[in-house]
């Protein structure tokens, strides 16, 4: 019986141990895909070589990424938000994201309600804070062909007017603007409806697109669609039709520069394989990919999207994994150079339920772990002595740096384009 007892409490702790590693690993393995781990390294670092003379001390501080973590502006920045909030908006805003796209502003239909009444303003106050802090913005949208969204009077043209006026929008506003947008959706969510495309005509979306280039030559136009990575949504798998779109403009010669892909979910979750799926499918093109609208979680769209739903603690942790495994996923995949939020703030957000700040400016779980993410594991700070080459080197994520050798301080940008940058404090 004493032998019985001591085997028993031995294979009892031995038990208890093993379980215990096991919950750990598991506990590890959802939290972090080390295959994702290798490909950020591989896809979003580079090699910083610095030149100094022997032992010199050297820091090198990320000042910012190269890669778009950004989120939509709403009309309210430029209009009805009181003065504290947008404060406090602004100051999240640039402690949290260095891209910016205006929710609603560039839309035609508010820039243009009545014809050859064209309001600059709201457009020119987002655009002017974004210059003012270094933030590109893209102009979401140019065009946008579903029927609810059309003016009257511009449903009210015949053809021939019609035709004459998107000429007028497409060359007046990118002219307007010029140089200044980082890109442009030319016209939003083909896929859905294509009103302008109906009434006149195939070949209708590369007139748009040498109008918009008449205004900037230099303008990026993006096609923009919707629901092209989620496997089951109210508008079911579009991932091949998208793709049958995107040749079909390709072959017709249309100067497309890169891909807009939404990111809104309709779920509580996502599927993960399907969005790694659907982004090796669209890396074909060898365009560059954005996120352009992305929410976490979507419950209640597009019925109810916009009432906001108290969180349980259960559904916060939930949402912040989430929105860190979407993150991940997108930012260890080459083609991809950017994820823009569809709003941040429950205050001004479309489905108030994504955002990382309550109304009250309270964080949620999803804003720690999202900055957790961004800002600290994806973000490089080292410290050291060249060697006795004069050499220090380090891999750091592409980005603007701050590197200061023995107090003296270069900004510098490590871009993914070029793989490696050397800074050389002996000239």
């Amino acid at each position: 019986m004493k032998i019985y007892r001591i085997s028993f409490k031995k294979w009892m702790l031995f038990l208890f141990v093993i379980s215990l590693v096991c919950f750990a690993c598991k506990d590890d393995s959802n939290s972090q895909d080390p295959d994702l781990d290798e490909l950020i390294a591989k896809y979003r670092k580079g090699e910083l070589i610095i030149k100094a003379e022997r032992g010199s001390q050297v820091t090198v501080e990320q000042m910012r990424h190269e890669f778009w973590f950004g989120c939509a502006i709403p009309n309210s920045f430029a209009g009805n938000m009181s003065e504290d909030n947008l404060k406090l908006f602004k100051e999240h805003f640039l402690q949290n994201f260095n891209a910016a796209v205006p929710e609603n502003a560039f839309k035609w239909m508010y820039m243009e309600r009545n014809k050859g009444e064209v309001n600059y303003a709201m457009v020119d106050s987002i655009l002017k804070w974004c210059e003012e802090n270094d933030i590109p913005l893209r102009g979401h949208n140019i065009f946008w062909g579903k029927t609810r969204y059309i003016q009257p009077w511009v449903a009210e043209l015949n053809n021939d007017e019609l035709k004459k006026a998107l000429q007028q929008r497409a060359e007046s506003v990118t002219k307007h603007y010029k140089g200044r947008f980082a890109e442009y959706d030319l016209n939003n969510e083909m896929l859905d409806e294509n009103y302008y495309e109906d009434r006149l005509g195939p070949e209708i979306t590369k007139l748009m697109a040498q109008w918009a280039l008449n205004g900037d030559p230099d303008a990026k136009l993006f096609l923009n669609e919707h629901d092209i990575l989620i496997p089951e949504s109210p508008a079911g798998n579009r991932l091949a039709t998208c793709m049958a779109l995107i040749r079909s403009t390709l072959k017709q010669g249309i100067p497309i520069s890169g891909l807009g892909v939404q990111g809104h979910s309709h779920l509580e979750s996502f599927d993960r394989e399907a969005l790694k799926r659907g982004l090796d499918s669209l890396a074909i093109f060898n365009l560059p990919i954005r996120i352009t609208e992305f929410n976490m979680p979507g419950r209640g769209y597009p019925i109810g999207g916009r009432q906001a739903i108290i969180e349980t603690p259960e559904q916060e942790e939930a949402k912040a994994k989430d929105i860190v495994d979407y993150y991940r996923i997108c930012f260890a995949h080459p083609a991809v150079d950017g994820i823009i939020m569809w709003g941040f703030w429950e205050g001004a957000n479309w489905i108030p339920t994504s955002s990382l700040y309550k109304r009250d400016w309270t964080p949620t779980p999803a804003a720690d772990a999202y900055r957790n993410l961004v800002f600290k594991e994806w973000w490089t700070n080292e410290s050291g002595v060249t060697n006795n080459d004069g050499m220090f080197t380090t891999q750091a994520f592409f980005g603007k740096y701050k590197v200061t050798v023995n107090g003296v301080s270069k900004e510098v940008d490590l871009k993914k384009e070029e793989g490696k940058l050397i800074i050389d404090f002996g000239k």
